[in-house]
């Protein structure tokens, strides 16, 4: 058995996660409050309720998609990250710029002091959007080509995803790393 305060220290980083997460949690925690500070403080309610809806869309809606989309059958597998990396990236960019999308079309002026001009942050959003299928797509289509020119031998040579000597089963996998994924996940 292992000694007190090293029993101690191997449940604390269990919890909490491993040095390097703490101190970016810490780091984003104070990016948050940098960018808190620097609101406008005459809006300060708009801007309350739009970061209070933001986590609650995300937290009752956005989470339960995705979680969703991860037990569909038919995305298992190499295909999931394909779509789901692009499509959270865009529906973040939509959650950024849905007050300019939706909000009067001056309230870019008003609120920068800038002139607005022709910028149509819908359509921005939509082209953002395919351009982050299609390169999530490109990475598809140069994954399986590379698959098949070398006849998939990262897993026949017991690279990423296999367990050496073994025959790569979930189990296995699950055996070869014992302690991961952490509990607190």
């Amino acid at each position: 058995m292992e000694a007190g305060p090293a029993r101690d220290a191997g449940r604390l980083r269990r919890r909490l996660g491993s040095p390097l997460q703490i101190v970016l949690l810490l780091a984003s925690f104070v990016l948050a409050g940098y960018a808190g500070t620097r609101l406008p403080t005459d809006d300060w309610l708009s801007v309350a309720v739009w970061f209070v809806g933001a986590a609650l869309l995300h937290d009752l809606v956005l989470l339960p998609l995705y979680s969703l989309a991860d037990r569909l059958p038919r995305l298992a597998g190499r295909y999931v990250n394909h779509l789901r990396v692009p499509a959270l990236l865009s529906l973040l960019l939509l959650l950024v710029w849905l007050p300019l999308i939706w909000g009067p079309p001056d309230r870019y002026a008003k609120a920068t002091g800038r002139p607005e001009g022709t910028t149509d942050y819908a359509l921005h959003w939509l082209w953002l959007t395919l351009g982050l299928f299609a390169v999530s797509a490109l990475w598809l289509a140069v994954r399986t080509a590379r698959e098949v020119t070398t006849g998939g031998g990262e897993r026949e040579n017991g690279g990423p995803g296999e367990t050496a000597g073994t025959g790569g089963t979930a189990q296995e996998r699950r055996r070869a790393t014992n302690d991961r994924p952490p509990d607190s996940h």
